[in-house]
């Protein structure tokens, strides 16, 4: 990195880090990783940024199909966000998701490359329904905390404050977040890296919003389930998952504001 800038910024992950819940699929995604690699070639104008994220992938998937892509890109920066998928399986082992995460970790910190890594904020306070899954989230943050310490990751650790929880972060299906919540995770992880000019206010709460009466907090429920919950639950039952026959859309390393047209 001459002169402290990064020139090859790669993204591995899952819809999160593709972008879903910022664009759509006709007009394209943008997402957290787009919006931190703006910020970042702000500061580094000859930075290029590969996204290899495909939505729906679980951690091992994650490992399995991007690891050795994205070390064949030979990143000076790259970040490393999956396991949520994972959370909402049946059949959940944490020390199994950090296990893929960890082995992440170290492969990419042994290629040189700065590697960064989120928390995950408590599903249960997005979705009261997704309470039961909260024993999951927090141990795989508590993971990922220590994988990462030991690999010398840098953690943006939004799980510790309140406003990740905020559902205005969210979109209707509380699972992806809206564009404001992917411009708040981009302004976490520059915070996290030291990026010149980033600062804490992302962390910064919104203002108060109107409280729901009981009937309208059960009305919602209700919709979420119809529109989103079962849904996802029939996908699962028919052994399909939301990236089936998806492919990275940014494989190759581009400057920023070029888009891939593979």
């Amino acid at each position: 990195m001459p002169n402290g800038e990064y020139l090859r910024y790669v993204a591995l992950g899952d819809s999160m880090t593709e972008g879903v819940g910022d664009g759509d699929d006709a007009l394209g995604l943008r997402g957290w990783a787009d919006r931190f690699a703006e910020r970042l070639s702000a500061v580094s104008p000859g930075l290029r940024y590969a996204n290899l994220a495909v939505r729906g992938r679980l951690a091992g998937q994650v490992r399995a199909g991007q690891l050795e892509p994205a070390l064949a890109l030979r990143p000076d920066i790259v970040t490393v966000v999956a396991g949520v998928n994972d959370i909402l399986r049946p059949r959940f082992d944490a020390g199994e998701v950090a296990g893929h995460l960890e082995e992440m970790f170290a492969a990419l910190s042994a290629s040189g490359a700065h590697v960064v890594t989120l928390t995950f904020p408590d599903m249960g306070r997005i979705a009261p329904l997704a309470r039961p899954l909260r024993p999951r989230v927090f141990d795989l943050n508590d993971r990922i905390r220590a994988a990462a310490a030991r690999h010398g990751v840098t953690v943006a650790d939004t799980a510790r404050q309140p406003v990740a929880t905020d559902p205005r972060l969210w979109t209707p299906d509380r699972l992806h977040a809206c564009p404001l919540g992917h411009d708040r995770i981009a302004a976490a992880v520059a915070h996290a890296v030291r990026l010149p000019g980033a600062d804490d206010a992302w962390a910064l709460p919104l203002p108060p919003r109107a409280s729901s009466t009981a009937l309208g907090a059960a009305g919602a429920e209700l919709r979420w389930v119809a529109s989103f919950l079962g849904p996802w639950l029939g996908r699962r039952l028919r052994g399909r998952s939301s990236g089936d026959g998806r492919t990275a859309k940014r494989p190759e390393l581009l400057p920023v504001g070029e888009a891939f047209r593979g």
